[in-house]
């Protein structure tokens, strides 16, 4: 036999589970503000003692009312943050196993492409499955097998709030975690990421590849083409979050086409540059803004991270000279379209690099994009090209003459 208290305790129970059955729109959004309030923070059985032991009828009904009003929006952020007690809370097995037993996973997944949602609403959602990933291997597992890492990198790619994009990348890391069987399907998805349009997505996308890299181990053949045209971009914190996975890169099988296609990049082809100027721009009248052009900007960036690689590596230096690297930096040096091609260019060279490119006249500027120098290795270990000196270009088409180099070098100091 029951209690007295047990009895009032089912009874109240039975009444609240009443009023949410009886209830419209209007007041199960009341029923969900008040449980949101007097519960959140709380264990699994703490739970049960506020519902007689029969916290998981109540759970059941909310995600029962989620799958049948997701699409339309109504009530989903408290829905989904009243969900959220249940599953995050301590000792919540039993609540995670009843979620996702009714297809939980598939429907967060679901609520990230649905353009009448709102941001907010998806934002819980991509909570929701943070706590799921979390919460074990097979879990990981289950959300990779919905088509979640699809659905996630999606979403971060259109995401327009950059706090809802960090929640994002935070769900992306824990996927790559612990994840054996799908941390490749993770890694893609990342490199896949890449080219989108959203600067705050590459960002993020490029972060989260550094770790994934460590954690595959091996390097997916389209991972250097995507990083090299991500130098394209005019946002700097993208550039730099490039440079540094590109100075991981180079401690994988990649190292090699990852040299070449950086200088390479330093000589934009004439096709590309051409189809980049707009017909109005060959009128001598109109102002010519070249300062923007992706190519000049991937020329600049390539031109800084070929400094970073070179200064952080004697071994990596020699091999970007058997690449002719200093005829290309040069060549950049006298790309008088974009002024940070031509610093960032010098600064590689370093030579008095932070003015040198804005005292260049026009002959030296053709004597610069024109020049057939190259610098052996014998001449690099010299060290004629590896400090803060001025150089002495000499004729541009013919080798340079070591002593001649050498001595001009002392009588500038």
């Amino acid at each position: 036999m029951t209690s007295i208290k047990e009895q009032a305790a089912i009874s109240r129970l039975l009444s609240f589970l009443q009023d949410w059955d009886n209830a419209g729109k209007v007041a199960r959004s009341h029923i969900l503000n008040n449980f949101i309030e007097t519960n959140q923070g709380k264990t699994a059985p703490e739970l049960e003692q506020e519902f007689s032991q029969g916290a998981s009828l109540f759970l059941v009904r909310l995600t029962t009312w989620l799958r049948l009003t997701y699409m339309t929006g109504s009530c989903l952020e408290k829905l989904l943050r009243s969900i959220g007690i249940f599953l995050s809370s301590v000792s919540s097995n039993r609540y995670l196993t009843e979620f996702l037993e009714v297809g939980g996973v598939l429907t967060l997944l679901e609520i990230l492409g649905l353009e009448k949602v709102k941001e907010e609403d998806k934002k819980e959602s991509i909570k929701l499955l943070q706590v799921i990933a979390n919460s074990g291997r097979k879990y990981k597992e289950l959300i990779c097998e919905s088509y979640g890492v699809r659905a996630i990198a999606e979403f971060l790619a259109k995401s327009e709030s950059e706090e809802t994009q960090e929640e994002v990348q935070v769900l992306l890391d824990s996927l790559v975690h612990g994840n054996p069987k799908y941390q490749n399907q993770v890694y893609k998805g990342l490199i896949a990421l890449l080219p989108s349009v959203s600067p705050k997505a590459q960002q993020l996308a490029l972060q989260t590849l550094r770790t994934a890299q460590s954690i595959v181990g091996t390097t997916h053949p389209s991972i250097v083409y995507c990083v090299l045209n991500v130098l394209r971009t005019m946002h700097l914190e993208v550039q730099y979050e490039a440079i540094e996975l590109i100075k991981d890169l180079v401690n994988y099988d990649v190292c090699s086409e990852l040299l070449k296609g950086l200088v390479d990049l330093l000589i934009p082809s004439v096709k590309e540059t051409s189809t980049l100027q707009p017909k109005i721009l060959n009128d001598s009248t109109v102002l010519q803004l070249n300062t923007h052009l992706p190519v000049f900007l991937q020329q600049a960036a390539a031109a800084k991270a070929i400094g970073v690689l070179a200064r952080s590596s004697t071994s990596l230096a020699e091999k970007m000279l058997h690449l002719r690297v200093v005829h290309n930096l040069m060549a950049a040096m006298g790309n008088t379209d974009h002024s940070n091609s031509q610093r960032q260019a010098s600064l590689t060279l370093e030579s008095n690099a932070e003015d040198l490119y804005m005292k260049i006249d026009s002959v030296q500027v053709d004597i610069l994009a024109t020049n057939k120098v190259n610098v052996t290795t014998e001449l690099y270990r010299s060290g004629l090209f590896y400090g803060n000196r001025s150089f002495y270009f000499g004729s541009h088409d013919q080798d340079v003459d070591l002593p001649r180099f050498q001595g001009d070098m002392e009588g500038k100091e």
